[in-house]
């Protein structure tokens, strides 16, 4: 298609005219365009160490074309700094080997590797590891670890600085391209905070004293890899300083010479609130809301600044780069929504980039993207899809959800002939009512992208089509694939008549008045965006939920807290440990009965309107009706399937005309990314 054509002039003038494919330097390491990925603890690890399915996961963004990648977030220096989260152990010798592998890899590919090393403080478990005490320059607990530390001693002091001297000495020996230490949070900036550092002595009380301790460190990690090697420290900007002492303090850290960048961070991160609003911006935030931040910071020194924190998109990279407000920029979450991104820039073809929507989903699933399938899945999970080596098949999908489209989207980058049928007027399923919440629209995104590469591949998308088991048998079909989604399971309460489901609820307008009650029976978002939504149009809600608390399904990525903090404002009173056993209706108004999870006593509520959440079943009716005609009776081969092997069924026959797959909630209720994760992996292989 002449859509996807780009000559190599065509290669050279975007590389001639974008600032953001200029080279770089620092020291020795020369930096092949300005865009980075920045340490984070992905949870790959295997036994402490970064090994093949670790190494595979940053090997794809090198493989994309980005300049470096910077991993091991929170590498621990230290036997008192335990893995907490699945970090690297750079204490030990043993890692030398992996790290050497690992910096190999990328070295082929022309990009760069750093590690991040740090010793946690007081944010490590007494729990875990050698189960042994947390230490912090004082005694001050942080509310979001929990541990309760001892204050260190003067022994401790000069036992940690060895332990980051020694992991830098490791660092070296591997052949990596430099290292920074992490202050925002942990030990390094523990001392930096006054709230957290009450120390009297010289590594307490004034702004020098407390620099005191990074600068030694950083004077034992010089004397171990020289002045060659370069050594940055991820520097947090008004985490327990104000931006004037944060500056003040940059500037003692500066004049040392033993710096050689910041990486730039803002904010707290010792609550739960502070990490998905400050550290790490959830979709409930606006993009990049640091950039100026860090902007502000750059002027005030003269090393080079890197900063990341919702840069999202190549348009915001280009203007902070342009601008000079960075020298480098961080698009970790982007690339594991698309590690192609910088190679799709240099060829031209930015649009196709697949954007990270901000889901959050990637903190608490092994680095796994909403809405890309194969990151973090690199050793078994191509990113790219061949062409099929078999002939072109018509495929036929029923249902333009996210799973729906994307086996279009796969099976039409296969070579196949793909309609796409969808009963409803626009594509996108349940994602449409997911996005009505007010801080979720971005998350259209996942459908938006696969739309318009179903454009590009010229899938036939029909829209408004209600089809049945004739209409589809009618196209004459090899492969049909059912992605119909699911309707609201109610027909088991007993007064269903009497209230709303929630997906009934959000495709209407608000009543126009009285109290609502709003019943999450499953954890996920659908009842929380109905609350909102309700609170939103002026309406009294009690939100009451099965669970102990909010948010019960939704991953530990921090929308749970947003949601708190959302329904807080709105003012909507939130009861929890009720299980709904009956809506009633009772002179005009709805009574709905309950049994506490923990007592077992009954409960009653009333209100003017009852919505219900209890989850979706699947919508079968074009499946069943088509099993009788398919070749596999409608059902996978699970180890093939497992395993990634093709499914292998016999050729049509009298009676037995096409295969035939259910995907998404058709199958079974679950999430968007399980239900894209399925589409892939049924239709690469197809």
């Amino acid at each position: 298609m002449q859509l996807f054509a780009h000559s190599v002039d065509d290669e050279k003038s975007v590389r001639r005219q974008d600032p953001l494919l200029t080279p770089f330097a620092i020291k020795r390491v020369i930096l092949k365009n300005r865009i980075i990925s920045t340490s984070h603890a992905s949870g790959l690890t295997e036994g402490d160490f970064p090994q093949e399915r670790y190494q595979r996961y940053h090997e794809e963004k090198a493989i994309g074309g980005i300049a470096m990648s910077m991993f091991g977030g929170s590498s621990n220096v230290g036997i008192d700094s335990p893995s907490v989260f699945r970090q690297i152990n750079m204490g030990v010798d043993e890692v030398v080997p992996h790290l050497q592998q690992f910096s190999a890899r990328m070295h082929a590919h022309g990009t760069a590797l750093m590690c991040q090393l740090t010793h946690m403080g007081r944010r490590g478990s007494p729990y875990e590891g050698a189960w042994l005490p947390a230490i912090a320059p004082s005694a001050r607990r942080e509310t979001l670890h929990r541990s309760i530390p001892r204050e260190m001693t003067e022994r401790d002091i000069h036992r940690v600085i060895r332990y980051f001297g020694q992991a830098a000495s490791r660092c070296r020996q591997a052949g990596l391209d430099g290292l920074e230490t992490l202050a925002g949070g942990h030990l390094l900036g523990q001392f930096l905070s006054p709230s957290v550092n009450v120390r009297t002595d010289r590594y307490g009380g004034s702004l020098e004293n407390r620099c005191r301790f990074i600068l030694r460190v950083h004077e034992e990690i010089r004397k171990q890899v020289g002045e060659d090697f370069v050594v940055g420290i991820r520097y947090a900007i008004e985490d327990g300083l104000d931006f004037e002492e944060s500056v003040r303090a940059a500037g003692i850290l500066e004049r040392s010479g033993l710096f050689d960048f910041f990486n730039v961070v803002y904010g707290r991160m010792d609550t739960a609130q502070a990490l998905i609003t400050d550290n790490m911006p959830t979709m409930s935030m606006p993009s990049s809301p640091w950039l100026q931040k860090a902007a502000a910071f750059k002027k005030e020194v003269r090393l080079p600044v890197f900063h990341a924190a919702k840069i999202a998109d190549l348009a915001t990279a280009r203007y902070a780069i342009s601008e000079g407000l960075l020298d480098l920029v961080g698009m970790t979450r982007a690339h594991m929504a698309d590690p192609h991104l910088v190679r799709k820039l240099m060829e031209g073809r930015e649009h196709e980039v697949r954007p990270c929507v901000g889901a959050s989903f990637c903190r608490s699933h092994e680095t796994a993207c909403i809405h890309n399938p194969s990151t973090g899945r690199e050793t078994w999970l191509p990113h790219e899809v061949d062409r099929s080596p078999g002939p072109c098949r018509k495929v036929v999908v029923v249902g333009a959800g996210p799973a729906g489209l994307e086996a279009a989207r796969v099976a039409a980058l296969r070579g196949h002939e793909v309609v796409l049928l969808e009963a409803g007027s626009r594509p996108g399923g349940q994602v449409l009512l997911a996005a009505l919440a007010s801080w979720r629209k971005d998350i259209l995104g996942v459908i938006q992208w696969r739309v318009d590469a179903l454009t590009r591949l010229g899938v036939d998308i029909r829209l408004n089509s209600y089809a049945d088991a004739a209409d589809v048998t009618g196209l004459e079909p090899d492969t049909v694939i059912v992605a119909t989604g699911g309707i609201p399971w109610l027909d088991e309460l007993e007064g269903h008549e009497h209230c709303l489901s929630v997906v009934d609820a959000l495709t209407q307008q608000p009543p126009s008045g009285g109290e609502v009650l709003v019943y999450d029976g499953t954890g996920r978002h659908n009842a929380y965006v109905c609350a909102e939504r309700h609170a939103l149009a002026g309406r009294q809600v009690t939100l009451v939920t099965l669970d102990g608390q909010l948010g019960m399904e939704l991953g530990g990525r921090g929308d749970d807290i947003v949601w708190r903090r959302k329904l807080t404002e709105l003012g909507v009173h939130v009861r929890h440990d009720l299980r709904l056993i009956s809506v009633s209706a009772v002179s005009g108004r709805r009574r709905a009965a309950f049994v506490h999870e923990l007592t077992g006593a009954t409960i009653a509520l009333e209100a003017d309107h009852v919505v219900v959440e209890l989850g979706v079943l699947p919508v079968c009716d074009v499946y069943d009706d088509l099993k009788p005609a398919s070749v596999n009776d409608g059902e996978l081969d699970l180890d093939k399937f497992a395993k990634g092997v093709p499914q292998a069924w016999p050729a049509a026959g009298p009676g037995k005309r096409f295969e035939l797959y259910r995907i998404g909630d058709a199958h079974a209720s679950r999430d968007i990314h399980a239900s894209i994760y399925e589409a892939f992996r049924l239709c690469r292989l197809s």
